[in-house]
Protein backbone atom coordinates (compact mmCIF):
# COMPACT_ATOMS: atom_id res chain seq x y z
CA UNK A 1 0.00 0.00 0.00
CA UNK A 2 0.95 3.43 -0.82
CA UNK A 3 1.42 5.68 2.25
CA UNK A 4 2.03 8.93 0.61
CA UNK A 5 -1.16 9.62 -1.33
CA UNK A 6 -3.46 8.87 2.27
CA UNK A 7 -1.97 11.40 3.85
CA UNK A 8 -3.64 14.15 1.54
CA UNK A 9 -6.45 12.35 1.60
CA UNK A 10 -7.01 12.26 5.62
CA UNK A 11 -5.76 15.94 5.87
CA UNK A 12 -8.65 17.00 3.29
CA UNK A 13 -11.11 15.05 5.32
CA UNK A 14 -9.83 16.73 8.14
CA UNK A 15 -10.23 20.05 6.80
CA UNK A 16 -13.82 19.27 5.17
CA UNK A 17 -14.67 18.14 8.49
CA UNK A 18 -13.43 21.44 10.29
CA UNK A 19 -14.90 23.78 8.18
CA UNK A 20 -18.30 21.93 8.56
CA UNK A 21 -18.00 22.34 11.75
CA UNK A 22 -17.38 25.80 11.45
CA UNK A 23 -20.25 26.49 9.43
CA UNK A 24 -22.69 25.00 11.90
CA UNK A 25 -21.45 26.84 14.60
CA UNK A 26 -21.63 30.70 12.44
CA UNK A 27 -25.34 28.90 11.79
CA UNK A 28 -26.20 28.39 15.12
CA UNK A 29 -24.88 31.90 16.41
CA UNK A 30 -27.02 33.62 13.99
CA UNK A 31 -30.13 31.63 14.86
CA UNK A 32 -29.81 32.35 18.34
CA UNK A 33 -29.13 35.97 17.19
CA UNK A 34 -31.68 36.29 14.96
CA UNK A 35 -34.57 34.70 16.69
CA UNK A 36 -33.84 34.12 20.21
CA UNK A 37 -32.48 37.36 20.85
CA UNK A 38 -34.53 39.02 17.98
CA UNK A 39 -31.88 41.30 17.04
CA UNK A 40 -29.61 41.83 14.01
CA UNK A 41 -25.55 41.01 14.46
CA UNK A 42 -23.33 44.03 15.51
CA UNK A 43 -20.36 44.54 16.61
CA UNK A 44 -21.41 44.09 20.11
CA UNK A 45 -22.41 40.44 19.26
CA UNK A 46 -19.58 37.60 19.05
CA UNK A 47 -19.90 37.73 15.49
CA UNK A 48 -17.75 35.94 12.41
CA UNK A 49 -18.14 39.03 10.75
CA UNK A 50 -19.20 42.58 10.31
CA UNK A 51 -19.66 45.30 7.28
CA UNK A 52 -17.49 48.74 7.98
CA UNK A 53 -18.73 51.12 10.19
CA UNK A 54 -18.55 54.47 7.31
CA UNK A 55 -20.86 53.38 5.06
CA UNK A 56 -23.24 56.20 3.88
CA UNK A 57 -26.61 55.37 3.85
CA UNK A 58 -27.79 58.49 2.19
CA UNK A 59 -27.28 57.01 -1.15
CA UNK A 60 -29.82 53.96 -1.53
CA UNK A 61 -31.65 51.17 -0.16
CA UNK A 62 -28.29 48.54 -0.55
CA UNK A 63 -26.14 51.28 1.15
CA UNK A 64 -29.05 51.77 3.70
CA UNK A 65 -29.38 48.21 5.17
CA UNK A 66 -25.79 47.36 4.82
CA UNK A 67 -25.07 50.93 7.59
CA UNK A 68 -27.38 49.06 10.29
CA UNK A 69 -24.55 48.59 12.39
CA UNK A 70 -22.98 51.39 12.41
CA UNK A 71 -25.98 53.59 12.96
CA UNK A 72 -26.64 50.82 15.97
CA UNK A 73 -23.29 51.30 17.49
CA UNK A 74 -23.69 54.45 19.41
CA UNK A 75 -22.36 55.48 23.18
CA UNK A 76 -24.20 55.37 26.23
CA UNK A 77 -25.77 58.60 26.83
CA UNK A 78 -28.04 58.19 29.99
CA UNK A 79 -31.52 58.61 28.74
CA UNK A 80 -30.85 59.45 25.54
CA UNK A 81 -29.25 56.02 24.79
CA UNK A 82 -31.15 53.76 22.44
CA UNK A 83 -31.72 50.04 22.78
CA UNK A 84 -31.19 47.60 20.09
CA UNK A 85 -33.59 47.60 17.17
CA UNK A 86 -35.40 44.13 16.72
CA UNK A 87 -34.36 43.32 13.17
CA UNK A 88 -33.78 45.89 10.53
CA UNK A 89 -36.80 48.54 10.64
CA UNK A 90 -38.74 48.44 7.03
CA UNK A 91 -39.04 51.92 7.36
CA UNK A 92 -35.42 52.62 6.56
CA UNK A 93 -35.78 51.42 3.17
CA UNK A 94 -38.65 53.39 2.62
CA UNK A 95 -38.44 56.15 0.05
CA UNK A 96 -39.70 58.56 1.91
CA UNK A 97 -37.38 58.01 4.95
CA UNK A 98 -34.53 57.99 2.23
CA UNK A 99 -35.85 61.33 0.43
CA UNK A 100 -35.98 63.12 4.05
CA UNK A 101 -33.04 61.70 5.48
CA UNK A 102 -31.09 62.75 2.14
CA UNK A 103 -32.96 66.41 2.85
CA UNK A 104 -31.80 66.48 6.79
CA UNK A 105 -28.62 65.56 5.43
CA UNK A 106 -27.92 68.42 3.49
CA UNK A 107 -29.86 70.71 5.65
CA UNK A 108 -27.28 69.69 8.85
CA UNK A 109 -24.06 70.20 6.64
CA UNK A 110 -24.90 73.64 6.46
CA UNK A 111 -25.05 73.75 9.84
CA UNK A 112 -22.02 71.96 10.51
CA UNK A 113 -20.12 74.35 8.32
CA UNK A 114 -21.03 77.26 9.98
CA UNK A 115 -20.03 75.52 13.57
CA UNK A 116 -24.11 74.99 14.47
CA UNK A 117 -23.58 71.82 15.46
CA UNK A 118 -20.63 69.40 15.55
CA UNK A 119 -19.26 65.82 16.38
CA UNK A 120 -18.85 66.20 19.93
CA UNK A 121 -22.36 67.53 19.95
CA UNK A 122 -25.09 66.05 21.94
CA UNK A 123 -28.57 66.41 19.64
CA UNK A 124 -32.63 66.60 20.09
CA UNK A 125 -34.87 66.11 16.99
CA UNK A 126 -37.94 67.02 18.49
CA UNK A 127 -41.53 65.42 16.70
CA UNK A 128 -40.15 63.20 15.14
CA UNK A 129 -41.98 60.40 13.70
CA UNK A 130 -39.93 58.48 11.62
CA UNK A 131 -36.27 59.62 13.07
CA UNK A 132 -35.19 60.20 9.13
CA UNK A 133 -33.31 64.24 11.19
CA UNK A 134 -31.35 61.71 13.65
CA UNK A 135 -30.61 59.08 11.13
CA UNK A 136 -29.09 61.94 9.27
CA UNK A 137 -27.33 63.64 11.67
CA UNK A 138 -25.55 60.26 13.05
CA UNK A 139 -24.62 59.50 9.11
CA UNK A 140 -22.39 62.58 9.27
CA UNK A 141 -20.70 62.16 12.34
CA UNK A 142 -22.99 63.36 15.05
CA UNK A 143 -23.11 60.30 17.13
CA UNK A 144 -24.59 61.37 20.51
CA UNK A 145 -28.28 62.14 18.84
CA UNK A 146 -31.19 60.81 19.80
CA UNK A 147 -35.32 61.75 18.58
CA UNK A 148 -38.74 62.14 20.48
CA UNK A 149 -42.49 61.72 19.49
CA UNK A 150 -45.76 60.08 20.54
CA UNK A 151 -44.60 57.14 19.78
CA UNK A 152 -41.14 55.92 19.80
CA UNK A 153 -39.49 54.33 16.76
CA UNK A 154 -35.86 52.69 18.62
CA UNK A 155 -33.04 52.85 18.06
CA UNK A 156 -33.60 56.29 16.59
CA UNK A 157 -36.97 57.54 18.04
CA UNK A 158 -37.50 56.99 21.92
CA UNK A 159 -41.17 57.91 23.61
CA UNK A 160 -41.76 61.15 24.35
CA UNK A 161 -43.77 64.59 24.34
CA UNK A 162 -42.45 67.81 22.80
CA UNK A 163 -44.44 69.50 25.92
CA UNK A 164 -43.04 67.26 28.20
CA UNK A 165 -39.91 66.14 27.53
CA UNK A 166 -37.94 63.07 29.31
CA UNK A 167 -34.48 64.67 29.91
CA UNK A 168 -32.72 66.61 32.65
CA UNK A 169 -32.43 70.76 31.95
CA UNK A 170 -29.91 71.69 30.03
CA UNK A 171 -28.92 68.18 28.32
CA UNK A 172 -28.47 69.54 24.81
CA UNK A 173 -26.12 71.60 23.05
CA UNK A 174 -28.47 71.31 19.68
CA UNK A 175 -31.83 70.85 19.44
CA UNK A 176 -33.40 70.16 16.19
CA UNK A 177 -37.47 70.75 14.89
CA UNK A 178 -38.17 69.86 11.57
CA UNK A 179 -41.42 69.75 9.23
CA UNK A 180 -43.02 72.58 10.58
CA UNK A 181 -43.95 70.68 13.93
CA UNK A 182 -44.38 73.81 15.72
CA UNK A 183 -46.43 75.31 13.14
CA UNK A 184 -49.09 71.55 13.99
CA UNK A 185 -48.68 71.92 17.58
CA UNK A 186 -51.36 72.75 19.87
CA UNK A 187 -49.44 74.01 22.65
CA UNK A 188 -46.78 76.07 20.84
CA UNK A 189 -45.78 78.17 24.05
CA UNK A 190 -45.26 74.61 25.73
CA UNK A 191 -43.24 73.08 23.14
CA UNK A 192 -41.27 76.32 23.13
CA UNK A 193 -40.24 76.03 27.45
CA UNK A 194 -39.18 72.74 27.34
CA UNK A 195 -36.71 73.42 24.26
CA UNK A 196 -35.69 76.43 26.57
CA UNK A 197 -35.42 73.82 29.37
CA UNK A 198 -33.10 71.26 27.84
CA UNK A 199 -30.81 73.05 25.59
CA UNK A 200 -27.69 74.09 26.93
CA UNK A 201 -26.93 77.80 27.46
CA UNK A 202 -25.03 79.00 24.30
CA UNK A 203 -26.35 75.82 22.80
CA UNK A 204 -28.05 76.07 19.21
CA UNK A 205 -31.33 75.76 18.34
CA UNK A 206 -33.17 75.15 14.73
CA UNK A 207 -36.39 75.43 13.96
CA UNK A 208 -38.14 74.60 10.60
CA UNK A 209 -41.91 76.64 10.25
CA UNK A 210 -43.98 77.32 7.26
CA UNK A 211 -44.91 80.39 8.24
CA UNK A 212 -43.78 83.32 6.37
CA UNK A 213 -45.87 86.59 8.02
CA UNK A 214 -43.68 88.93 9.99
CA UNK A 215 -46.71 88.37 12.69
CA UNK A 216 -46.16 85.08 13.18
CA UNK A 217 -42.75 84.78 12.65
CA UNK A 218 -41.84 87.32 15.92
CA UNK A 219 -44.66 85.87 17.62
CA UNK A 220 -42.74 82.73 17.17
CA UNK A 221 -39.90 84.22 18.42
CA UNK A 222 -41.66 85.71 21.67
CA UNK A 223 -42.20 81.93 22.63
CA UNK A 224 -37.94 81.16 22.54
CA UNK A 225 -37.54 83.89 25.06
CA UNK A 226 -34.39 82.20 26.39
CA UNK A 227 -32.77 82.56 22.65
CA UNK A 228 -31.98 85.42 20.26
CA UNK A 229 -32.11 85.04 16.61
CA UNK A 230 -28.98 84.36 14.76
CA UNK A 231 -29.98 84.01 11.20
CA UNK A 232 -33.08 82.46 9.01
CA UNK A 233 -33.45 81.35 5.62
CA UNK A 234 -36.22 80.05 3.44
CA UNK A 235 -34.90 76.65 2.35
CA UNK A 236 -36.83 73.81 -0.05
CA UNK A 237 -37.79 71.17 1.43
CA UNK A 238 -38.19 67.60 0.49
CA UNK A 239 -41.94 68.33 0.53
CA UNK A 240 -42.68 72.03 0.55
CA UNK A 241 -40.98 75.67 1.06
CA UNK A 242 -39.76 76.27 4.65
CA UNK A 243 -38.35 78.79 6.66
CA UNK A 244 -35.25 77.96 8.60
CA UNK A 245 -34.64 79.61 11.53
CA UNK A 246 -31.62 79.68 14.21
CA UNK A 247 -31.23 80.79 17.48
CA UNK A 248 -29.06 80.45 20.37
CA UNK A 249 -29.56 80.13 24.30
CA UNK A 250 -28.99 82.92 26.30
CA UNK A 251 -29.29 83.60 29.98
CA UNK A 252 -32.42 85.33 31.24
CA UNK A 253 -35.90 86.72 29.02
CA UNK A 254 -34.66 88.74 26.21
CA UNK A 255 -38.50 90.19 25.05
CA UNK A 256 -40.75 91.95 28.20
CA UNK A 257 -41.95 95.47 28.90
CA UNK A 258 -39.96 97.59 30.68
CA UNK A 259 -41.57 97.13 33.86
CA UNK A 260 -40.04 100.40 35.86
CA UNK A 261 -40.88 102.97 32.81
CA UNK A 262 -44.09 101.11 32.16
CA UNK A 263 -43.18 101.59 28.41
CA UNK A 264 -43.43 99.37 25.52
CA UNK A 265 -42.89 99.86 21.50
CA UNK A 266 -44.56 99.17 18.88
CA UNK A 267 -42.47 96.85 16.21
CA UNK A 268 -42.31 98.29 12.35
CA UNK A 269 -44.57 95.11 11.74
CA UNK A 270 -47.47 95.89 13.69
CA UNK A 271 -47.53 99.62 12.48
CA UNK A 272 -47.59 98.17 9.10
CA UNK A 273 -50.70 96.18 10.04
CA UNK A 274 -52.54 98.99 11.36
CA UNK A 275 -52.11 100.97 7.72
CA UNK A 276 -53.90 97.77 6.45
CA UNK A 277 -56.55 97.99 8.94
CA UNK A 278 -60.12 99.46 7.22
CA UNK A 279 -60.30 103.38 6.90
CA UNK A 280 -62.12 105.44 10.02
CA UNK A 281 -65.42 106.99 8.81
CA UNK A 282 -63.76 110.92 9.10
CA UNK A 283 -67.45 112.59 9.33
CA UNK A 284 -69.96 112.11 12.26
CA UNK A 285 -72.69 109.67 11.09
CA UNK A 286 -76.33 111.37 10.89
CA UNK A 287 -77.41 107.73 11.47
CA UNK A 288 -74.33 106.05 13.76
CA UNK A 289 -76.19 103.23 15.05
CA UNK A 290 -76.79 102.61 11.28
CA UNK A 291 -73.58 103.45 9.86
CA UNK A 292 -71.48 102.09 12.77
CA UNK A 293 -73.07 98.54 12.01
CA UNK A 294 -72.55 98.56 8.26
CA UNK A 295 -68.95 99.02 8.93
CA UNK A 296 -68.40 96.46 10.83
CA UNK A 297 -68.61 94.52 7.70
CA UNK A 298 -65.67 96.41 6.12
CA UNK A 299 -63.91 95.70 9.30
CA UNK A 300 -60.22 94.01 8.15
CA UNK A 301 -59.47 91.48 11.30
CA UNK A 302 -56.39 90.76 12.75
CA UNK A 303 -56.58 86.72 12.09
CA UNK A 304 -57.54 87.56 8.41
CA UNK A 305 -54.50 89.24 7.79
CA UNK A 306 -51.82 86.97 9.72
CA UNK A 307 -51.22 83.31 11.34
CA UNK A 308 -51.92 83.93 15.26
CA UNK A 309 -50.74 79.87 15.56
CA UNK A 310 -47.69 81.08 17.69
CA UNK A 311 -49.27 82.06 21.04
CA UNK A 312 -49.42 81.02 24.68
CA UNK A 313 -52.91 81.56 25.25
CA UNK A 314 -55.72 83.08 23.37
CA UNK A 315 -57.88 85.45 25.35
CA UNK A 316 -60.89 87.57 24.60
CA UNK A 317 -61.88 90.53 27.34
CA UNK A 318 -65.16 91.80 27.01
CA UNK A 319 -65.15 95.17 29.04
CA UNK A 320 -68.72 96.17 29.31
CA UNK A 321 -70.21 92.92 28.76
CA UNK A 322 -73.72 93.04 29.60
CA UNK A 323 -75.72 89.66 28.86
CA UNK A 324 -73.68 86.82 27.76
CA UNK A 325 -75.54 86.71 24.80
CA UNK A 326 -75.22 90.06 23.89
CA UNK A 327 -71.41 90.51 22.40
CA UNK A 328 -69.70 87.28 23.83
CA UNK A 329 -72.38 84.99 22.11
CA UNK A 330 -73.82 87.00 19.14
CA UNK A 331 -70.49 88.30 17.86
CA UNK A 332 -67.32 86.95 19.60
CA UNK A 333 -68.01 83.14 19.09
CA UNK A 334 -69.89 83.24 16.13
CA UNK A 335 -68.01 86.12 13.93
CA UNK A 336 -64.78 86.62 14.90
CA UNK A 337 -62.33 84.31 12.71
CA UNK A 338 -60.46 82.47 15.56
CA UNK A 339 -57.90 80.02 13.25
CA UNK A 340 -59.31 77.18 15.45
CA UNK A 341 -58.30 78.78 18.64
CA UNK A 342 -59.96 77.91 21.87
CA UNK A 343 -59.95 81.18 23.83
CA UNK A 344 -60.61 82.03 27.37
CA UNK A 345 -63.00 84.61 27.75
CA UNK A 346 -63.31 87.11 30.50
CA UNK A 347 -66.37 89.20 30.91
CA UNK A 348 -66.48 92.19 32.84
CA UNK A 349 -69.61 93.85 34.18
CA UNK A 350 -71.12 95.65 36.65
CA UNK A 351 -74.26 95.36 36.71
CA UNK A 352 -75.21 92.48 38.80
CA UNK A 353 -78.42 92.04 36.63
CA UNK A 354 -76.56 90.15 34.45
CA UNK A 355 -74.51 88.21 36.76
CA UNK A 356 -76.37 84.79 37.15
CA UNK A 357 -76.33 84.07 33.40
CA UNK A 358 -72.62 83.54 33.46
CA UNK A 359 -72.73 81.04 36.61
CA UNK A 360 -73.01 77.74 34.79
CA UNK A 361 -71.13 79.27 31.58
CA UNK A 362 -67.83 76.79 30.91
CA UNK A 363 -64.67 79.06 29.36
CA UNK A 364 -66.31 82.37 30.78
CA UNK A 365 -64.91 83.57 33.79
CA UNK A 366 -67.18 87.00 35.31
CA UNK A 367 -65.07 89.94 36.77
CA UNK A 368 -68.43 91.10 38.68
CA UNK A 369 -66.82 94.65 39.29
CA UNK A 370 -66.33 98.02 36.90
CA UNK A 371 -62.98 98.40 34.61
CA UNK A 372 -61.60 101.55 36.23
CA UNK A 373 -58.63 103.77 36.74
CA UNK A 374 -57.71 102.58 40.31
CA UNK A 375 -59.16 99.90 43.12
CA UNK A 376 -62.17 102.32 44.66
CA UNK A 377 -65.73 102.22 45.52
CA UNK A 378 -67.85 103.68 42.53
CA UNK A 379 -71.52 104.64 41.54
CA UNK A 380 -73.38 102.53 38.70
CA UNK A 381 -75.87 105.43 37.73
CA UNK A 382 -78.64 103.38 35.77
CA UNK A 383 -79.47 105.53 32.18
CA UNK A 384 -83.04 106.45 31.48
CA UNK A 385 -82.47 107.22 28.00
CA UNK A 386 -84.48 105.46 25.73
CA UNK A 387 -82.51 105.90 22.51
CA UNK A 388 -80.05 103.39 25.12
CA UNK A 389 -82.85 101.28 26.40
CA UNK A 390 -82.55 97.65 26.42
CA UNK A 391 -85.89 96.59 26.01
CA UNK A 392 -86.15 93.21 26.44
CA UNK A 393 -84.73 93.34 29.91
CA UNK A 394 -85.77 96.66 30.78
CA UNK A 395 -82.74 97.92 32.32
CA UNK A 396 -80.73 100.87 30.59
CA UNK A 397 -76.83 101.07 29.88
CA UNK A 398 -75.32 101.77 32.99
CA UNK A 399 -72.45 104.44 33.76
CA UNK A 400 -69.78 104.29 36.50
CA UNK A 401 -68.91 107.76 38.39
CA UNK A 402 -67.12 107.77 42.03
CA UNK A 403 -69.62 107.97 44.74
CA UNK A 404 -68.83 111.40 45.93
CA UNK A 405 -70.16 112.77 42.33
CA UNK A 406 -73.44 110.74 41.91
CA UNK A 407 -76.77 113.10 42.70
CA UNK A 408 -79.15 110.61 41.36
CA UNK A 409 -81.70 108.95 43.38
CA UNK A 410 -80.72 106.08 45.80
CA UNK A 411 -83.65 103.89 43.74
CA UNK A 412 -81.36 104.87 40.38
CA UNK A 413 -77.68 104.26 41.91
CA UNK A 414 -75.74 101.12 42.86
CA UNK A 415 -72.55 101.19 44.58
CA UNK A 416 -70.13 98.65 42.85
CA UNK A 417 -66.45 98.08 43.40
CA UNK A 418 -63.88 99.36 40.65
CA UNK A 419 -60.78 97.99 39.85
CA UNK A 420 -58.12 98.61 38.33
CA UNK A 421 -58.49 97.46 34.50
CA UNK A 422 -54.73 98.02 33.55
CA UNK A 423 -52.87 96.72 36.22
CA UNK A 424 -55.17 93.41 36.32
CA UNK A 425 -54.44 93.35 32.49
CA UNK A 426 -50.74 93.14 32.83
CA UNK A 427 -51.14 90.35 35.44
CA UNK A 428 -53.73 88.28 33.71
CA UNK A 429 -51.74 88.33 30.28
CA UNK A 430 -48.34 88.22 28.79
CA UNK A 431 -46.77 89.62 25.47
CA UNK A 432 -46.54 85.99 24.16
CA UNK A 433 -50.61 85.90 24.37
CA UNK A 434 -52.76 87.05 21.55
CA UNK A 435 -55.11 89.20 23.48
CA UNK A 436 -58.84 91.02 21.61
CA UNK A 437 -60.54 93.27 23.75
CA UNK A 438 -64.14 94.68 23.12
CA UNK A 439 -64.53 97.95 25.12
CA UNK A 440 -68.52 99.11 25.84
CA UNK A 441 -68.07 100.65 28.74
CA UNK A 442 -69.98 104.13 28.31
CA UNK A 443 -67.97 107.12 28.08
CA UNK A 444 -65.07 105.35 30.75
CA UNK A 445 -63.11 104.88 27.36
CA UNK A 446 -61.99 108.33 28.06
CA UNK A 447 -60.63 107.49 30.89
CA UNK A 448 -59.15 103.89 30.35
CA UNK A 449 -57.66 104.00 27.51
CA UNK A 450 -54.99 106.84 28.65
CA UNK A 451 -54.71 104.56 31.68
CA UNK A 452 -54.01 101.53 29.43
CA UNK A 453 -51.02 103.87 27.50
CA UNK A 454 -49.72 105.24 30.80
CA UNK A 455 -49.23 101.87 31.88
CA UNK A 456 -48.27 100.18 28.78
CA UNK A 457 -50.41 97.66 29.38
CA UNK A 458 -52.13 98.44 25.91
CA UNK A 459 -49.24 96.65 24.24
CA UNK A 460 -50.11 93.38 25.51
CA UNK A 461 -53.55 93.87 23.70
CA UNK A 462 -53.35 92.49 19.99
CA UNK A 463 -56.80 94.17 18.85
CA UNK A 464 -59.42 96.28 19.86
CA UNK A 465 -62.86 96.74 19.27
CA UNK A 466 -63.89 99.79 20.86
CA UNK A 467 -67.45 101.80 21.31
CA UNK A 468 -66.94 105.77 21.94
CA UNK A 469 -69.58 107.69 23.32
CA UNK A 470 -70.21 110.78 22.22
CA UNK A 471 -73.41 113.08 22.21
CA UNK A 472 -74.37 111.78 19.17
CA UNK A 473 -77.89 112.62 17.30
CA UNK A 474 -81.16 110.43 19.16
CA UNK A 475 -82.63 107.29 17.06
CA UNK A 476 -85.56 108.10 19.34
CA UNK A 477 -86.21 111.85 18.59
CA UNK A 478 -85.03 113.32 15.45
CA UNK A 479 -82.69 116.62 15.74
CA UNK A 480 -81.64 116.01 19.25
CA UNK A 481 -78.62 114.99 20.44
CA UNK A 482 -77.72 112.75 23.62
CA UNK A 483 -77.59 114.65 26.87
CA UNK A 484 -75.54 111.93 28.80
CA UNK A 485 -72.13 112.12 26.85
CA UNK A 486 -69.96 115.33 26.78
CA UNK A 487 -67.51 114.27 24.52
CA UNK A 488 -68.38 115.21 20.69
CA UNK A 489 -67.33 113.15 17.76
CA UNK A 490 -63.74 114.80 16.83
CA UNK A 491 -62.63 113.70 20.13
CA UNK A 492 -63.94 110.34 19.55
CA UNK A 493 -61.79 110.16 15.62
CA UNK A 494 -59.12 112.26 18.07
CA UNK A 495 -58.69 109.03 19.96
CA UNK A 496 -59.08 106.45 17.39
CA UNK A 497 -56.69 108.00 15.35
CA UNK A 498 -53.90 108.90 18.16
CA UNK A 499 -54.32 104.44 19.30
CA UNK A 500 -53.50 103.76 15.17
CA UNK A 501 -50.75 106.21 15.68
CA UNK A 502 -49.44 104.92 18.70
CA UNK A 503 -48.93 101.06 17.10
CA UNK A 504 -52.81 99.84 18.43
CA UNK A 505 -54.83 97.90 15.70
CA UNK A 506 -57.98 99.26 16.94
CA UNK A 507 -61.43 99.40 15.13
CA UNK A 508 -65.25 101.45 15.25
CA UNK A 509 -67.88 99.43 16.91
CA UNK A 510 -71.22 100.07 17.94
Amino acid sequence: MDHSTGKPGYLRNVLVRLCLFCVVIVGVRFAYVVTLKGETCDLGDFCFFSLPGNLNVISGVGQLAESVSSVMSIEDTGKSAPAKPNGLPDLWANNDFQKSAQFYSSVFQDLIAEGFVGPNSKALGVETPMGADVFALREIGVKDSIGIYKKGSKPLVITGKAVKQPFDDNTFDFVFSGAGMIDKSGKPGEFASEICRTLKPKGFLVVHTGSKDTYSFNSLLHLFNCCTLIKTRDIDGFDTCMREIVMQKVVGDIYRVEEETNKCSVPDYKMKLIKKAEPLIKEEPKKPWITLKKNAQSIKYLPSMVDISFKQRYVYVDVGSRSYGSSIVSWFKKQYPKQNKTFEIYAVEADKTFHGQYKEKKGVKLLPYAAWVRNETLSFEINQDPGHKDVQKRRGMGRIQPVESSGEAASEVDVIQGFDFAEWLKNAVTEKDYVVMKMDVEGTEFDLIPRLIETGAICLIDEVFLECHYNRWQKCCPGERSSKYQNTYEQCLDLFTSLRESGVLVHQWW
